[in-house]
């Protein structure tokens, strides 16, 4: 094979890999700044003064013998949200943080975007928060969809993660491509085809 033959398949091939960029690129356009508008946003959330991440609260005491039954205070949760929130609003728990060193317990709902922190001693109302970053997070790795349709098994996010970490890892790859072949195809260093 002559070296003229040999750059004519290097250039084919670097077009091929153009192409499959370009197309990745296009298809792909709006999750990939979905991802990267979010990403950046979770990566500031903890200094965005509560805008992003709402501030965790002190309660009273980090006894926890000197705290509440955590059904009563689960109780207090559901009765504030329904007072103070919407009374129709679901009460289905997605998770319960305590925070143990602030003396402080978080009630989570798996149906929106609210928290509720109570002082784990009195069952006193600290803070009702909008979950903003559970939001966005949401948002950044795709299983917003599965929180609407309610699917359970994050069929959505399993689907939308392998998709976008198999382009990136088709961008690493042509895109590393569209760089060195060309820098290759100069320098005449192209090795011999068998």
């Amino acid at each position: 094979m002559t070296a003229a033959e040999r750059k004519k398949i290097q250039a084919k091939w670097l077009r091929a890999f153009r192409k499959i960029h370009r197309i990745t690129g296009l298809s792909l356009l709006v999750f990939l700044l979905i991802i990267s508008g979010t990403g950046i946003l979770l990566g500031w959330k903890k200094h965005s003064s509560g805008v992003i991440l709402s501030k965790s609260y002190s309660g009273t005491t980090a006894d926890l013998k000197k705290w509440l039954p955590l059904d009563s205070l689960h109780t207090s949760a559901c009765n504030i949200l329904r007072d103070s929130v919407s009374p129709e609003w679901s009460t289905e728990l997605d998770r319960i943080d305590i925070r143990k060193d602030k003396g402080m317990v978080k009630f989570i709902f798996k149906r929106h975007f609210t928290g509720i922190q109570l002082d784990g001693a009195t069952g006193r109302l600290l803070h009702i928060e909008v979950r903003r970053s559970d939001f966005i997070e949401k948002m950044h790795d795709g299983s917003i969809l599965d929180h609407y349709f309610n699917t359970g098994n994050e069929l959505i996010k399993l689907i939308y993660t392998s998709i976008m970490g198999l382009s990136l890892l088709v961008f690493t790859l042509t895109g590393f491509w569209l760089w060195y072949g060309p820098k290759r195809m100069r320098s005449g260093n192209i090795k011999k085809m068998k």
